[in-house]
């Protein structure tokens, strides 16, 4: 096959005239481009994912706004640095027990000054049994519950139900094997029974309605009775013990002692804790040496137990320096302009605004509801078999 020749001094003019005309066609996209960004600067489609536009100049009022607000996130970094120099000054100064909730009856621990803390003995395993057959009892019910109206069209129940079934056996099973009086195995094995008893009609029945599990519970329910007497009684009984020795321990510096525990909202009311501690220090020292501490959990951590009560005691000292009172700090300081807010607001609706009464300051009022006339009703177990709610 013949092949073309050319002549290279022929081609080379149309060749860079051919360059030129490219670049210079360049030249004017890019200069159109600039152009058009210039006058429209919307992102390109193929960037729109990728991009986003910049916000927005920041007005003077923001930047105002913004610098006086930063007072306030900056005073957190300043109260830190406080807050840890408070610590170890109390903990250098301050004897101090805590009271931590926990599933196995409670931790106390010991602080004193210039030594290790000191962490009292678990309660007897009797009450984290008796707890763990009394909640199992509870339970079984919230398996069931969520299903009580259409239980035999809703199969849903079962795999859960089977599962714990086994568990229970299990339990039940090795309850002899516990170091505990012959009277409280009996009572674990009985509550257990029941609850089987239960499950079994369940399962083979293949549903159950509401008549079934009222009926369940309201025969398990003595029993859960006794569970928690069992339960509480060896609780109770061994923080008085260990109580009593750290007393003895600490002597004339138990004056000067605090005390913390700690509560989630559902076991704040008759809390046992911080009631065993009120037993030793006296109702002269709540609210003041003897504080409970609301946690969002069951469980909180020493440290942050600790980080609360040197923001407590630091704060005191606080007001007294700007307010000249030094617990006018453990309450809302917003708060009485807010009181005087709402009584405007309810005021303009032509009502009477609905508020509790002032206290003073330093009250040891209990933390938790003690006014028997703020409502109506059983108090007790007592009340509720006394009013026929439940059997004698």
């Amino acid at each position: 096959m013949r092949q073309i020749q050319q002549n290279p001094s022929a081609i080379k003019p149309k060749t860079m005239k051919t360059q030129y005309t490219i670049l210079a066609a360049a030249a004017l996209s890019l200069a159109c481009i600039a152009s058009s960004n210039a006058a429209d600067p919307a992102v390109p489609d193929f960037l729109k994912e990728v991009v986003i536009k910049a916000a927005p100049p920041v007005t003077k009022e923001q930047r105002a706004g913004q610098a006086v607000y930063q007072l306030n996130n900056s005073m957190f970094n300043i109260y830190d640095n406080s807050l840890d120099i408070y610590q170890k000054n109390i903990r250098a100064r301050v004897p101090l027990i805590m009271a931590l909730f926990s599933g196995k009856g409670g931790r106390f621990i010991l602080y004193r000054p210039g030594q290790e803390p000191l962490e009292a003995p678990s309660v007897p395993p009797i009450y984290q049994a008796a707890k763990s057959v009394g909640h199992c009892a509870m339970a079984t019910y919230a398996c069931v519950a969520p299903y009580i109206a259409n239980s035999k069209e809703d199969h849903a129940w079962m795999p859960l139900m089977k599962s714990y079934r086994t568990e229970v056996q299990t339990a039940k099973d090795a309850i002899l094997d516990l170091a505990i009086k012959p009277e409280e195995q009996a009572l674990l094995q009985d509550t257990l029974s029941k609850v089987i008893a239960f499950m079994d009609t369940c399962l083979k029945n293949g549903g159950y309605n509401y008549a079934d599990v009222e009926s369940y519970a309201r025969g398990v329910e003595p029993n859960c009775e006794k569970l928690i007497a069992v339960a509480s009684s060896n609780q109770v009984g061994h923080w008085f013990q260990v109580l009593t020795e750290w007393k003895k321990q600490l002597g004339d510096d138990w004056n000067h002692t605090y005390a913390l525990a700690n509560s989630i909202y559902v076991a704040r009311q008759n809390n046992i804790l911080f009631s065993v501690l009120v037993q030793f220090f006296g109702e002269q020292a709540i609210n003041d040496r003897v504080l409970l501490l609301e946690t969002t959990d069951f469980q909180t951590t020493p440290e942050l137990m600790m980080q609360a009560f040197a923001r407590i005691i630091s704060d005191r000292a606080l007001g007294k320096m700007f307010f000249n009172n030094d617990r006018l700090m453990d309450y809302e300081l917003l708060g009485w302009g807010g009181r005087a807010a709402i009584e405007k607001e309810m005021a303009g609706l032509g009502k009477k605004a609905i508020l509790p009464p002032l206290v003073p300051f330093n009250s040891t009022e209990w933390p938790w509801k003690i006014d028997p006339k703020s409502g109506t009703g059983p108090a007790s177990f007592a009340d509720l078999h006394q009013a026929g709610l439940l059997k004698p």
